[in-house]
């Protein structure tokens, strides 16, 4: 019980010392973010048998506002993103460690990212809808911050507009609370969700599930709540761009909808409808319009509209299996879209573009970030054996058990678009006669080669997670959203 506040507390307490000593000692950073989630992985890590043998562990902050719960729990759910977070924040880190060195005062960097974990873990863990909101604003502000963090008019623009649809989905969610808190008085999500199976499904608890799902599909950047994430992601540095797409849209949006509409409200049959509507709607329009990009980088971003589809969709049809299909897609989609940006990252610091008509033959050059960069794309299409072809063939499968066949159909069209855009990426950055204006260019450093390599085993052998002796990990989680 005592390892639920650590989540919190250790970055929390990092991003106050870097904050404090960050100025003056210039290495204090590096080394306490990684340290930082190093050690969250671990305790994730042991947490797993913990949960394996309890379910469920309640910590309850005493002397806190008592009466607005600011409880917190970990489970099944719970724990599968806390190592899915930690395990891509540290990649992410330790690829910082070279890359942040362009950028003045790095110690900012690192102390709002700090701030973004201590956020996104408090949302996962939070067992009332009161600490949810508080971290959740927490982890969005500190996202908007690094957005803006190169400080040119284009991240700052960025920035501004994601800070308006992101306070916009803000409203949404704290007016859903409100009206839930005045229904039922708590704000437990325990509670709340016995309160409501005895009160009758009335329009307020309907309006109440339009509006979280307007507020969460905001930070979740699905389709038509999307306007903010392709200028966020291609003008923040690459580190942020794979924590905004790996980690946060993740959390803040996908995982709180879930967590929220399945656990505490109970799902309509006609919620299930939307969230398949909205997923295929999202998977298609993104994958169409990352065709025609040409920096690499509003690629990425469309792609991680088209993927967090697949994910909404996966929820939306609702059976055991395609819960699970969508958890693992979940899991894959952090490490290959993380991987991805941290490579356009490794191609924008060799070579100061990110255009993909400037490029071309880096695999001469560049042959650590572009057999990587292989790897996650081909991922991250659903090529066999990579982890992607299984979650993609599990929600596949379960769309057409559960008779939905033109849906089906649709995602594995949407499968076959996103290898073609991927392969345009491939052809034009990687393959082909090296342009002799990067006849110099050098691989990039130590630090982020070993997250790509990394990133990119881990999506190599994702698949394993459905292996009897890993399937636990996904299995509790899944059971905390299946309804029926």
């Amino acid at each position: 019980m005592r390892l639920i506040p650590l989540f919190i507390i250790i970055p929390l307490a990092s991003a106050f010392l870097i904050a404090l000593l960050g100025r003056r000692i210039k290495s204090l950073g590096d080394w306490l973010v990684n340290l930082t989630a190093l050690s969250l992985l671990v305790f994730s890590l042991l947490s797993l048998k913990l949960v394996a043998v309890s379910k469920i562990i309640l910590f309850q902050a005493q002397g806190v506002l008592p009466t607005l719960g600011n409880c917190f729990i970990l489970d099944g759910l719970s724990l599968f993103m806390l190592v899915t977070v930690s395990l891509v924040s540290l990649m992410i880190l330790i690829y910082s460690v070279s890359y942040m060195q362009r950028y003045s005062d790095k110690w900012i960097f690192h102390s709002l990212f700090m701030l973004m974990l201590a956020g996104i873990n408090g949302v996962v863990l939070s067992g009332d809808l009161f600490t949810l909101y508080v971290f959740l604003e927490l982890a969005s502000f500190s996202a908007y911050a690094l957005v803006a963090f190169g400080a040119q008019p284009e991240d700052l623009e960025a920035s501004f507009k994601y800070a308006i649809m992101g306070g916009l989905a803000s409203i949404f969610i704290l007016l859903g609370i409100a009206l839930l808190y005045s229904y039922t008085s708590t704000l437990n999500m325990a509670d709340m969700s016995l309160a409501l199976a005895d009160k009758p499904a009335g329009i307020l608890l309907k309006f109440v599930a339009v509006l979280f799902l307007v507020g969460f599909g905001l930070k979740s950047a699905i389709v038509p709540f999307h306007a903010w994430l392709p200028d966020a992601h291609s003008s923040a540095p690459s580190p942020v761009s794979a924590a905004l797409s790996g980690l946060l849209i993740k959390a803040l949006g996908v995982y709180a909808l879930a967590r929220v509409l399945f656990n505490v409200m109970g799902v309509y049959p006609q919620a299930y409808f939307i969230f398949l509507v909205l997923g295929i709607i999202s998977m298609a329009t993104g994958a169409v319009l990352a065709i025609a990009q040409d920096d690499i980088k509003r690629m990425f971003a469309y792609s991680s509209i088209s993927q967090a589809g697949y994910i909404l969709f996966a929820f939306g049809i609702g059976t055991p299996l395609a819960v699970l299909g969508g958890l693992l897609h979940l899991f894959n989609h952090a490490v290959f879209k993380s991987l991805l940006f941290l490579n356009a990252g490794a191609i924008e610091y060799s070579t100061g573009t990110r255009s993909l008509k400037r490029l071309g033959g880096l695999n001469s050059k560049l042959p650590i970030t572009g057999s990587t960069a292989l790897i996650g794309a081909m991922g991250i299409s659903g090529i066999p054996p990579f982890g992607g072809f299984w979650s993609k063939l599990l929600i596949i499968l379960a769309a057409a058990q559960a008779g939905y066949f033109i849906f089906a159909a649709v995602a594995a069209l949407v499968s076959i678009i996103t290898l073609v855009y991927y392969l345009k990426f491939q052809n034009f950055a990687f393959f082909g006669q090296l342009e002799p204006i990067w006849s110099k260019v050098k691989e990039v450093p130590f630090f982020m080669r070993f997250s790509l390599i990394i990133l990119a085993v881990i999506c190599l052998i994702s698949g394993l997670l459905l292996l009897p002796a890993f399937a636990p990990f996904l299995q509790d989680a899944a059971n905390i959203l299946v309804m029926r």
